[in-house]
């Protein structure tokens, strides 16, 4: 099929160091705050769009405060805050099941490093589920009442979120690129590895070695069939910040 024209550009940022991070544990669903770093690395992300004259026409994030933290300060730093602002479940990061909260370094010694590796890093291997009462606890917020029960996961791997952010790329971020908008999508290591491996095509082996930086935006101009476009220069805002060692999947 023949590619033709241009349309807008989509913006992916990973959320800044939350206290979770901070400590090494599994996140998930968990409502963990940013750290001060994170609030840092936020205004920093929010400089490197500045630099380039990068305005958003909207913002999407997950249900999680570490999103909706980071979001708000990028564009409060961007004097764009009155830019629409959209929230979705199906923005969150992955579901660590009954590792949400647990020490990552504990889990390993008790699992086994080839054990642990397939549920931290794999495409297709879900974690443990969390028990029914602590799900329960958890879906009990506020935030969740109208989200159907099957919508509600004890577990997931990379590709159940991959499964279920496809619907908000094609109904949501795919028309407003198409329209020559630039949303930006707040996100998680995770939720956004799952739309870069849509976005290029990767494979799972491929995606399975993907990190995304913490807190430097990524740019993707696309063209009216959503495939990406190449641009010089490569896709990341702030290519220094690209390449410091990150950890994924919080």
């Amino acid at each position: 099929m023949t590619r033709t024209g241009g349309a807008g550009a989509l913006l992916l940022l990973r959320h800044g160091q939350s206290v979770s991070n901070a400590a090494d544990v599994f996140t998930g669903w968990s409502d963990a705050p940013l750290s001060d770093l994170g609030a840092d690395q936020a205004r920093g992300a929010a400089a490197a769009l500045r630099a380039l004259g990068v305005r958003p026409t909207s913002v999407h994030t997950s249900l999680l405060r570490r999103s909706i933290a980071t979001a708000e300060l990028v564009m409060h730093e961007l004097g764009r805050g009155w830019v629409p602002v959209h929230r979705s479940w199906r923005l969150n990061e992955r579901h660590y099941g009954a590792l949400t909260g647990r020490d990552k370094r504990a889990v390993a010694a008790e699992a086994g490093a080839a054990e642990f590796r397939a549920w931290h890093r794999s495409y297709a291997v879900a974690p443990p589920p969390m028990s029914e009462d602590d799900a329960a606890a958890m879906y009990a917020d506020a935030r969740y009442a109208a989200l159907p029960a099957q919508a509600r996961p004890r577990t997931e791997s990379l590709a159940d979120v991959r499964a279920r952010q496809l619907p908000y790329w094609s109904d949501v971020l795919y028309p407003e690129v198409l329209a020559g908008g630039t949303p930006l999508v707040v996100g998680h290591g995770n939720s956004l590895r799952a739309f870069v491996m849509h976005l290029e095509g990767m494979a799972p082996a491929e995606v399975e070695r993907l990190d995304i930086p913490t807190a430097v935006p990524m740019r993707y101009r696309l063209d009216r069939l959503g495939c990406p476009v190449a641009e010089p220069g490569g896709r990341y805002l702030d290519p220094v910040g690209a390449r410091e060692p990150v950890r994924i999947g919080r």
